[in-house]
């Protein structure tokens, strides 16, 4: 994508301010009109007194007055509608971008997990603020000018050629080779141009990993190999910088050049043609003044053009989140039944994250409505896969995942997803208050329910204690709290969204014995009735279990209940007794 091509595609986002954008157009228009009149208005004192001298004749100083009086009036004229020509531009910039960042929230929001899962997360970010932000003030900062630029050209040259055309054709010269020049730079910078923009990205993704883990940074003693990384990135940034603005700064100096010689040119052909009578001083005056008005605005494109380059750089980053894949949806999506009972089948199941390394081939499961089915197994094992598969945060290679014999790859996703309730490993808290936080799994709760969800999930006593309450406020990434206590709120907004089937994937990794004790008692009378999926390194936890899956390498290779599989004294047996061999 090149840079007219990329700084196009955002020239849709200006469309719905059409009507708008022509009125700004049309002031600029007048704003050039304006400003090419100005010289030939200014000239035309120099020409009558000159005319009046040559003739013996009194100086009109009527016609004088009237023609300063003039210039005023397009002085004015030309302030005034550049100025509301720059309001106007300004709302329809601010209203274009608003639009431009709601669709990127909203294609974000239809983007697979897996593109999360591929792509630093503060790179995505720069690309939503920082990227966004260097279109927007390309488009303030430049639009109007590139058009007022051309506009003046146009008007100029023509001025010259209704002056004299054998010195217009020599003047214009200078717009081709003008072109060539910045066209030879820009192929030249171009490159330097998007790798900055990439580093930039790259960046804004090191800070926000390193500042997210700063405190294993500072306990591991890794202060120095930190900085030595940030410094390659940080390289990488000012190199492609510095090859960026120093070629694209060449093309200033190299268009500038062709302008004065023109002015030299011209001066010398112009005179002759005063000295021989072919035109008037006062004309030769404003057709010098039109090479400046042509130059000046030529001279301003070049100025833009790092700019511009780096907007072009910008909106492909942007255009790149826009263009991605989104989640797909099936052709005739069938509708959630009214009551869910809740079975769940793997029928033949193939899925790997990565073509040619399956990592679940030809599993074969069944899940009855009300069961409990812990899931354990080393790392590796796909346990968190599994739940991704039930979730659609991927979708399975081969064989179906079924609820209730419906297949969910023929369902909506928002259904699928609208039958779980899902407690992670990763507490994750959103600024707000503590209700808000639990609430957050039913947003149209009472408080009444808040309270008794707090209270299943025994954090109720907790919130109590603190002088806020369920008012206090969570900071950013509910730093401000516990481990062990956002994971007792996330357990709450699980709760309270009353899923038919629940997934608690090591949701009790972050507390103590002793509140284990009180979750796994609050967890008990939550499941009950609801299909439950537990994915547990504490096998104390899943003892009660109604089935447990021992998966290795995406395969399932040992089931049945706890006391059926420590009678087998096979892997899970092996599991178990690593952990608890001490204490027995």
């Amino acid at each position: 994508m090149n840079t007219f091509s990329s700084l196009k595609r955002v020239g849709q986002y200006i469309k719905p301010y059409k009507f708008k954008f022509i009125f700004v157009m049309f002031l600029v228009v007048a704003t050039v009109g304006f400003n090419t009149a100005l010289p030939y208005v200014t000239g035309l004192p120099t020409t009558e007194i000159s005319r009046n001298i040559s003739n013996g004749d009194p100086i009109n100083f009527a016609y004088i007055k009237q023609t300063v009086i003039a210039i005023v009036l397009i002085g004015i004229g030309y302030g005034g509608s550049q100025l509301a020509a720059g309001l106007l531009m300004t709302g329809v910039v601010q209203s274009s971008m608003k639009d431009l960042r709601k669709d990127i929230s909203h294609k974000i929001n239809r983007l697979p997990v897996s593109y999360f899962d591929t792509h630093q997360q503060g790179n995505v970010f720069s690309r939503v603020t920082n990227d966004v932000d260097v279109v927007s003030g390309a488009l303030q900062q430049s639009l109007v000018q590139l058009v007022n630029a051309f506009l003046s050209i146009v008007l100029s040259v023509s001025m010259m050629f209704y002056i004299n055309v054998y010195m217009a054709l020599a003047a214009v010269l200078m717009i081709p080779a003008s072109y060539f020049i910045s066209r030879f730079v820009i192929s030249k910078s171009q490159k330097y141009f998007n790798g900055m923009q990439n580093s930039l990205g790259e960046m804004n993704g090191f800070v926000q990993e390193h500042m997210t883990g700063f405190n294993v940074i500072k306990l591991f003693g890794r202060e120095h190999e930190t900085s030595e990384d940030f410094r390659k990135v940080n390289r990488s940034v000012r190199g492609n910088g510095f090859k960026a603005q120093f070629i694209s700064g060449l093309m200033m100096p190299l268009v500038q050049s062709t302008a004065y010689l023109t002015y030299i040119v011209i001066a010398v052909f112009g005179s002759l043609n005063v000295l021989s009578g072919v035109i008037v001083v006062g004309q030769l005056q404003a057709f010098i003044q039109y090479i400046w008005q042509v130059s000046q605005p030529m001279g301003n494109i070049t100025q833009l053009s790092a700019m511009l380059q780096s907007a072009s750089a910008s909106s492909r980053r942007v255009f790149e989140v826009l263009d991605e894949d989104e989640e797909k949806s099936s052709e005739n999506e069938i509708a959630l039944p009214e009551h869910v009972q809740g079975d769940v089948e793997f029928d033949h199941v193939y899925f790997s994250y990565q073509q040619n390394e399956p990592l679940i081939e030809d599993l074969n499961l069944s899940v009855k409505a009300g069961q409990t089915v812990a899931i354990v197994g080393p790392t590796g094992a796909g346990k968190t896969t599994i739940i991704n598969l039930l979730m659609r945060f991927y979708d399975v290679d081969d064989g179906a995942i079924k609820i209730d014999g419906i297949d969910t790859k023929e369902m909506n996703r928002s259904d699928v997803r609208s039958l779980f309730g899902m407690v992670l490993q990763d507490a994750w808290l959103y600024g707000g208050t503590i209700a808000d936080n639990i609430r957050f799994g039913k947003l149209d709760a009472t408080d009444y329910e808040v309270v008794d969800a707090a209270k299943t999930a025994n954090v109720d006593h907790f919130i109590r204690t603190i002088p806020e309450g369920y008012d206090m406020e969570i900071a950013s990434e509910g730093d401000n709290v516990s481990l062990g206590q956002k994971q007792l709120l996330t357990i709450a907004r699980a709760i309270i969204s009353d899923p038919e089937i629940l997934i608690l994937d090591e949701a009790t990794s972050s507390v103590d014995t002793r509140l284990e004790a009180l979750i796994q008692r609050a967890m008990d009378q939550v499941m009950k009735g609801r299909t439950s999926f537990v994915i547990a390194h504490r096998l104390s936890t899943i003892r009660d279990a109604d089935l447990i899956l021992v998966m290795d390498h995406g395969s399932i290779i040992e089931q049945g209940t706890h006391n059926t599989l420590l009678a087998k004294n096979g892997f899970y047996a092996e599991l178990y007794n690593s952990q608890f061999a001490d204490q027995e």
